[in-house]
């Protein structure tokens, strides 16, 4: 049995992290302490508690246990745990662990439904990815979902100290463990005790007569090895780095940047920059949008790692930019029209035809050449009728927008 499978905690003052749901007196530590079972979906990245606390609610209860994991798990399986019911095996019904349940279709998650409800079968689901995109909503309406949080390095020091204890144990022999081997392992896995353990293990079986800081750091497995270009931690990260810049803070944008860095993702990352600078930079500073480009392309054409260079130009100058989103904005606006049918014929100084039919109200083009007026510019009507007086955007507060305002009142003749 793996090291991680054997020091599994089995009680919930064990469990490491998620205090916010498995402290005394919190929610989901009552309804385990108390014995009567819901059904449960609990979400959250791998190695954070969720099997571990599957199994302590097992042995809590009278119910028989059954265990399905939705990557490899088909409808006949399903089918062969409800012909379980009404026997002596399952007296007190089941208790049906289900690991990865968005590995299910739809039809295997319908045919749960009818027994979940009605209390014969107990669902206890697993998810690393969010469950309201993820799962049939009517399993999901009679299901709580306990959300768990990434657990800190700090909190995986414990389980790490007891891994090499019991490692060393079993070794029979005196293993002294060089400074700073456990906090290296806690940080380099990124808060996943499963890997931190394993970690660990490796770090015993790999040692001589000391387990050394220079064996744990080629045996570490880094975090970003969990990262999933399709998962929720993409789109966290991605997000947490346009909020950043956003917020002006080059310093965690930064370090969102050096996450995606980390886990190979050039390619999220140079799109993301290329949005930030025409979405929240954008008309402040509008040379971000080609400087960007630049950073970008030399970025794609060096690769990694050298490609970090010129994609940390483009995230400081971003987040110390002037920030303006009234193109993004007016665009927005413009587009709302459009979808709900508020558009209307052209003006018929705008079309392209030269010539009237019979029934035309005015007769002719007449249409007024702005580079024949002083300043280039004359007034005339560019909206359809319908919409005439519509604005979509509004001049930001920056000094490159204002000056662009002044232009244009000066031209209209505006004070």
């Amino acid at each position: 049995m793996p090291l991680a499978d054997r020091i599994r905690p089995t009680t919930l003052d064990e469990v490491v992290g998620q205090k916010h749901i498995l402290a005394k007196g919190k929610p989901l530590y009552n309804i385990i302490e108390k014995g009567k079972i819901p059904n449960m979906i609990f979400y959250g990245s791998s190695g954070v508690g969720k099997t571990t606390v599957a199994n302590i609610i097992a042995k809590k209860t009278n119910m028989s246990l059954r265990k399905l994991n939705g990557t490899e798990c088909s409808t006949a399986d399903i089918k062969d745990i409800i012909s379980d019911l009404g026997t002596l095996d399952a007296a007190d019904g089941i208790l049906l662990f289900l690991d990865e349940i968005q590995y299910l279709n739809k039809k295997q998650q319908q045919t749960l439904l009818q027994y979940i409800e009605n209390g014969d079968i107990t669902l206890i689901a697993s998810t690393t990815e969010n469950p309201y995109f993820y799962i049939y909503s009517a399993i999901l309406s009679r299901c709580t979902v306990f959300e768990f949080k990434p657990i800190t390095a700090d909190d995986t020091i414990p389980a790490i100290k007891r891994a090499f204890y019991i490692m060393i144990k079993e070794e029979g022999r005196e293993m002294p463990i060089e400074d700073g081997v456990i906090e290296h392992i806690a940080y380099g896995c990124g808060g996943d005790v499963r890997k931190a353990v394993n970690t660990a293990e490796l770090c015993v079986m790999a040692a001589d007569d000391e387990i050394t800081l220079e064996n744990a750091k080629l045996l570490t497995q880094k975090s970003s090895m969990n990262y999933d270009r399709d998962g929720d931690m993409h789109y966290d990260i991605l997000s947490a780095l346009q909020k950043s810049i956003r917020g002006s803070d080059e310093n965690a944008a930064l370090h969102y940047m050096a996450r995606l860095i980390a886990a190979g993702d050039l390619t999220s990352l140079c799109r993301r920059l290329l949005v930030i600078a025409a979405e929240d930079i954008g008309l402040a500073y509008p040379m971000a949008i080609p400087i960007v480009k630049a950073c970008v392309d030399s970025a794609l054409q060096l690769g990694l790692p050298e490609a970090r260079i010129p994609l940390a130009d483009a995230v400081v100058l971003l987040a110390t930019s002037p920030k303006s989103n009234s193109a993004y904005m007016a665009i927005a606006a413009a587009l709302d029209d459009v979808n709900n049918g508020k558009t209307g014929d052209f003006p018929r100084h705008l079309q392209n035809k030269h010539y009237d039919g019979e029934g035309a109200a005015v007769k002719g083009q007449n249409y007024l050449y702005p580079h024949d007026f002083p300043n280039h510019y004359v007034e005339q009507q560019y909206l359809p009728d319908e919409i005439k007086d519509r604005v979509y955007y509004h001049f930001g507060d920056n000094k490159l927008e204002q000056q662009a305002k002044a232009y244009r009142d000066m031209i209209k003749g505006k004070k």
